[in-house]
């Protein structure tokens, strides 16, 4: 059987392409750190987030020194809370859950990227090591006002840093609990 050279050529360069999309999965699998989130974070009933401890009031939790917990609620079109302040040199797990449709759940500039699905609570863990501001954003269409579903997080420098007491709530650790969160909602947020 003859096989003309274009017919080996294009075979060739067929072959190296498939090698290179292979490898590229491998790389991005193994080699580059990626965590893929999975379902440790639990489960809840969406109707009944109101009577589910985190979620019936979320915000800020500090857990530890340089540690804290946020519990967010992913609702057409907003999150809530809707501003979330944390202090710098801080690990933060946020604990992300629906209680409609489907969303995302994006921290712009950082590797916070998770599915937010109704019934199912991701949990991710993100260092903030110096003071910014992050947006956060839904990624995930959800419906007509999903273009304005976003929200802001404020990482702040520690002695900047105060605690706004209805919805924080200090479970462990020493020194001052520093965050902030205020649920404000819409599609401005």
């Amino acid at each position: 059987m003859h096989v003309h050279d274009y017919e080996k050529l294009w075979l060739g360069a067929s072959l190296l392409l498939i090698v290179g999309f292979i490898s590229t999965i491998v790389y991005g699998a193994v080699g580059a750190g990626v965590v893929m989130v999975n379902d440790e974070g639990g489960q809840v009933n969406p109707s009944e987030l109101g009577n589910t401890t985190g979620f019936d009031d979320p915000g800020v939790t500090k857990v530890g020194p340089g540690e804290y917990e946020v519990h967010i609620v992913a609702m057409q079109f907003a999150f809530r809370p809707g501003t979330v302040e944390l202090p710098a040199n801080s690990t933060v797990t946020f604990y992300v859950t629906s209680r409609d449709v489907v969303h995302g759940f994006q921290v712009v500039g950082t590797n916070a990227n998770t599915m937010v699905i109704p019934g199912e609570v991701s949990k991710l863990t993100v260092e903030f090591d110096d003071p910014g501001e992050y947006g956060i954003v839904c990624h995930e269409y959800c419906g007509s006002g999903h273009h304005g579903m976003a929200s802001e997080l404020l990482v702040k420098e520690p002695s900047n840093f105060t605690m706004q007491d209805d919805t924080q709530t200090q479970t462990g650790g020493n020194g001052t609990t520093n965050a902030t969160a205020t649920a404000t909602g819409g599609e401005s947020a």
